[in-house]
């Protein structure tokens, strides 16, 4: 039986993207002077306007948010409305509990180097092959079938499909993972474009969860991650998720494995943590699950989301949870 996988990328100038980043900015700069600092914020854009909303507890002075949107997204109108964070959820999170409910799934496959799915690691790494060369607004999507690429999907603003065409076919004879032959090739599909971002498009945080994730063929819990400080375990809890699946890969040398974990909000202990090895299932132990536990192993009071927020949050070596 045939096993066709198709997943997709975006480039860091897809309007939604640009949200992710902004938020993820608006964080790190927090972090700079207050490693304690409560953030959950929301963008949203499009066409000229971006409305940051959202809740902030700092003990420092408020950033200059419009400096951050502009840099990211250009000449546009902001609107802000950041409030501080609910007393009654601060409450039970002051206390090291969780700072919601949630369920995180993290992944790991030894399909690839950075233990990620294969369509998924050819769809990023063609997006960012193109985007290196034309910076602007796009998507990549790859399909193999059992293992081999049978088709591409590349649209790219202000990149004449010939140039787009060529840049493809230049990147899969380099690309060490691919095994290709015959491709379906739909290079612009509805012709050349030079609109894009937030020119053509709004974005909002959060909506790319399974490029931020490990593409549709892995489950995710729910949770976005941008925007939320180390806290909110529907960030740090799936990086956590991250690590185990990584750190089981390689003790049970196995073909692929799943972690689940599940919390409650201002409860520090997690409800689940069950790791499925190849398909069996083990309960995740040896590691301080807690919140605070959690930021402390990974080191998450630091400055480093933005970056995050760019080519997806696993699968980088750069990062702690990998």
């Amino acid at each position: 039986m045939s096993n066709f996988r198709t997943a997709e990328s975006v480039s860091p100038k897809h309007p939604d993207k640009i949200c992710d980043q902004i938020s993820d900015a608006i964080l790190d700069a927090y972090l700079v002077n207050d490693p304690d600092v409560r953030v959950g914020v929301d963008v949203a854009g499009g066409h000229g306007t971006v409305f940051v909303t959202g809740e902030v507890t700092s003990k420092t002075e408020k950033i200059d948010v419009t400096q951050i949107v502009k840099r990211l997204a250009g000449d546009v109108r902001i609107i802000e409305n950041i409030a501080e964070q609910s007393f009654e959820i601060a409450q039970g999170v002051d206390i090291g509990g969780a700072g919601d409910q949630g369920i995180m799934v993290g992944y790991a496959t030894d399909e690839t180097p950075e233990m990620m799915p294969l369509e998924y690691v050819l769809a990023r790494r063609l997006c960012q092959y193109i985007y290196e060369k034309y910076p602007y607004d796009g998507k990549t999507q790859i399909t193999t079938e059992d293992g081999k690429i049978v088709s591409i999907v590349a649209s790219f603003q202000k990149t004449p499909t010939a140039e787009l065409q060529r840049l493809v076919k230049a990147w899969l004879p380099n690309e060490k993972l691919a095994v290709y032959d015959d491709i379906d090739f739909h290079i612009n599909p509805a012709g050349d474009w030079n609109v894009g971002g937030f020119e053509a498009d709004a974005g909002l945080t959060g909506r790319k969860l399974v490029v931020d994730n490990y593409g549709p063929r892995t489950p995710i819990g729910g949770g976005a991650f941008s925007g939320k400080d180390p806290s909110k375990v529907d960030r740090s809890a799936a990086y956590m998720a991250r690590k185990i699946a990584t750190d089981y890969l390689k003790k049970y040398d196995a073909r692929e494995v799943y972690v689940y974990l599940a919390y409650a909000i201002g409860y520090d202990k997690p409800l689940e943590a069950t790791a499925v090895v190849d398909g069996k299932k083990h309960q995740v132990e040896g590691y301080d699950l807690s919140p605070n536990g959690i930021i402390k192993y990974l080191d998450l009071k630091r400055p480093i989301y933005e970056r995050t927020a760019r080519w997806g949050h696993f699968g980088h070596s750069e990062f702690s949870w990998e």
